[in-house]
């Protein structure tokens, strides 16, 4: 049986211990890339529809076809992608997508500066990007189970998703003001910059990762998926991972397509404003990431899990009350962002250490990507659903329905075994099947 990396000569041949998280230069390397890359990520998910609305005119139709296509790589590659995850280096998998999508974004901004940017061609590059996103959020949440030991996977997911809080306030904020003070091409191309820092990075960490024992006939790669679907089903807390992150992300992805159109166009609100709206999630996801590493061992995990959500996904209920530009407006939307930034990252960084710790080392990439799978796998359909929902409707009304769509996910919390979690880290359940094991033992919502 292999062991977690490599024995060699190499500094930092094993995880680091649990006072030595920080010092240890590959967990550093690997979370100036994730920020990097989620600055990049973030910055996309504003500037490409900004984009569409602002100089290529979209209607409400066109921008949930829009984040649909972005979003559909999660249903068509996941499973693949989890696949590919527990049998190849995370490393050269992270360092290829972000080269992907840097040349991809570059191909946006230039075609954007030389006006052959049509619908077609953004919804293309929108795929392309969200196809590579994929693997590289697989690829990340397998890795760090080889950096760290179990008992900071806690500490190692706050400080993960605290790079991505980061991302969030300066990715929304940066493109929503490169779009109304430059333009939206050389907003694009800020994206690319931020892949290759990520990249430059990331191909610095020395752990040698061992490689899967090669079997004279491996494992087709639909038994592995079905391997990781078979686990995932079979686990209670899993399953309702599952069902929980379906109902967040269908509904989220509806809200979210209606409400980057209530924003430009009903309350009235310019490109900044709108990118410093969306921002004002990352400082309450900062905060949130920081008391994550507390407030379970305190209160119990099942019980942050369901207050947090409901917390974060209920606060967008007094959205559609707001009119105009009044004195108010923009205030409450930063408070708006602020909760459900810091509600929604207490629920992704317990929910995540739940599923490495209950799940077996040679099933993490699998795991992850199941999860992925069948909660973010909806949001294509939400996407859509927003936008019909939007040009039927109504903007204000359809806002009002998709966020009350969101509270659907801490009901099915609520009521099940995940609200019954107590202060400790469940233990691992089961055993990994047929292929060698990839790291120590080991959404989420995202």
């Amino acid at each position: 049986m292999p062991v977690p990396y490599a024995s060699s000569d190499e500094p930092h041949s094993r995880p680091p211990a649990p006072s030595s998280l920080w010092r240890d230069a590959d967990f550093r390397r690997l979370w100036v890339g994730q920020t990097a890359s989620q600055l990049g990520e973030h910055a996309g998910l504003v500037v490409l529809p900004l984009l569409a609305v602002l100089t290529l005119d979209a209607s409400a139709g066109q921008l949930g076809v829009l984040r649909a296509v972005g979003q559909a790589p999660i249903l068509l590659l996941s499973l693949f992608a989890g696949a590919w995850v527990d049998r190849w280096r995370t490393r050269t998998t992270m360092v290829l997508t972000d080269v992907g999508r840097a040349l991809a974004l570059a191909a946006v901004a230039a075609a954007g500066l030389s006006g052959r940017l049509g619908m077609p061609g953004l919804l293309a590059f929108a795929f392309a990007v969200g196809a590579l996103s994929v693997f590289f959020d697989v690829a990340y949440q397998a890795s760090l189970v080889r950096l760290v030991a179990r008992d900071q996977l806690v500490r190692g997911n706050s400080a993960l998703e605290g790079s991505r809080s980061a991302a969030q306030i300066g990715g929304p904020a940066l493109g929503g003001a490169l779009v109304s003070l430059l333009s939206a091409p050389i907003a694009a191309a800020s994206g690319g910059l931020f892949f290759a820092l990520s990249f430059l990075s990331i191909r610095r960490i020395r752990r040698a990762e061992t490689m899967p024992e090669r079997q004279d006939e491996p494992p087709r790669v639909w038994r592995r998926i079905h391997e990781g679907l078979r686990f995932v089903a079979g686990d209670s807390v899993l399953r309702i991972v599952c069902l929980a992150s379906s109902a967040f992300q269908f509904s989220f992805a509806a809200m979210m397509t209606v409400y980057l159109l209530f924003l430009p166009r009903e309350l009235q609100l310019p490109g900044t404003v709108v990118g410093l709206a969306l921002a004002a999630a990352g400082p309450g996801a900062l905060l949130g990431s920081l008391l994550a590493a507390r407030l379970p061992s305190r209160f119990g995990y099942g019980r942050v899990l369901v207050c947090a959500a409901a917390l974060g996904d209920g606060v967008f209920l007094c959205v559609p009350a707001l009119h105009g530009t009044s004195a108010v407006t923009v205030p409450t939307l930063l408070a708006v962002g602020f909760v459900f930034g810091f509600g929604g990252q207490l629920v992704n960084v317990t929910v995540m250490a739940v599923r490495q710790a209950v799940t077996p080392d040679g099933l993490q990439g699998r795991a992850a990507a199941t999860i992925t799978f069948a909660g973010m796998g909806l949001t294509p359909l939400g996407s859509l659903a927003g936008g019909f929902l939007a040009g039927e409707w109504g903007l204000r009304t359809g806002l009002l329905v998709t966020a009350a769509g969101m509270l659907l996910s801490p009901v099915v919390m609520a009521l099940s075994p995940l609200a019954r979690l107590g202060r400790e880290l469940p233990a691992p359940h089961g055993t990994p099947p047929t292929a060698g094991r990839t790291g120590s033992p080991d959404l989420t919502r995202d």
